[in-house]
């Protein structure tokens, strides 16, 4: 009797999680099935491979050589559906985290030719701030994370994306486009809309306003750059985001640039992932996403 590719992802993504649960809800299973995969593998073995106290998993000795050999079965396997071109063998979960920049330009496009590439695999979404991000992508509850810098965790696998230069939008009621340039005291008059406090747009933001001691300017944060976008829409403040998120409001009229003369920096985007223990379609996932980021900025003078 040989061991089953589910026993071996079980090991896998419960030493890569150090989670019986965890793995349960990567695998879309119960914890009881990992429980019994992993049993199982042990007594085919004749080994034990894990240590399991008070909540915690460590491998053994043992398990560390069976988790290598474990992850080259899973490859060659991945390995052999690629050879045989067949796309529409490969099942699974991709768990994508994206920032709302992503989110308002060329995720549908990345979206639709990764369900056209691989038409099994799920896309389980989640959109958060880059520092979330990277946080779920160092704990491995994410497989591809598509986020701007700058980085606090090394990755074996990052694929750039692309540079998006910062604008400064508001209302066309505010009447900020009819003033060239706009100074420093007429922002002022107006809320400035911000990312959240742990983003870089915030802290270059607040840099900038606070060197400029004789004219108070109110801040207001948000961890959602698409609620800074609507109270803008709504003469609520003014706000500088990547001009790329906001081509349809300006070029329908909800939204005008406003000519100050400082940006924050341009946000250098990535695709990350961790390109020693994910599958082989994740990495194909994050080519894809270079493409279609090309393909956009390309179209749109990015």
């Amino acid at each position: 009797m040989r061991p089953s590719l589910k026993q071996l992802e079980a090991l896998i993504w419960v030493a890569d999680l150090g989670s019986f649960r965890k793995a349960a809800d990567r695998l879309n299973t119960t914890q009881p099935n990992i429980s019994a995969r992993i049993a199982g593998l042990e007594t085919l073995l004749g080994v034990r491979l894990m240590e399991r106290d008070a909540g915690s998993v460590r491998l053994t000795a043992k398990g560390q050589d069976v988790l290598g050999h474990a992850r080259q079965v899973l490859n060659a396997t991945q390995a052999l559906v690629q050879s045989a071109s067949e796309a529409a063998l490969f099942d699974g979960t991709l768990r994508l985290g994206v920032t709302e920049m992503i989110v308002h330009t060329w995720l549908p496009d990345f979206l639709g030719q990764l369900k056209t590439r691989f038409p099994t695999i799920q896309v389980e979404l989640t959109v958060d701030m880059a520092v979330s991000l990277e946080k779920q992508l160092a704990e491995r509850t994410l497989d591809l994370a598509l986020q701007n810098a700058p980085f606090h965790r090394a990755v074996s696998g990052e694929i750039p994306l692309g540079t998006y230069p910062l604008i400064w939008v508001a209302a066309p009621s505010l009447g900020l486009q009819d003033l060239d340039p706009v100074r420093l005291d007429d922002l002022a008059r107006h809320p400035v809309l911000t990312h959240g406090r742990d983003t870089p747009l915030y802290a270059q933001t607040a840099a900038h306003f606070g060197q400029q001691r004789d004219v108070p300017v109110r801040l207001v944060p948000s961890s959602s750059l698409t609620a800074c976008l609507h109270m803008a829409v709504n003469a609520m403040g003014i706000v500088t985001v990547p001009a790329a998120m906001v081509l349809d409001e300006i070029a329908g009229g909800a939204l005008v640039a406003v000519p100050y003369g400082w940006t924050p920096e341009p946000l250098q985007f990535y695709a990350r992932y961790d390109a020693q223990k994910a599958m082989d379609f994740v990495q194909t996932a994050a080519q894809l996403a270079r493409k279609v980021a090309a393909e956009f900025n390309a179209a749109h003078g990015i």
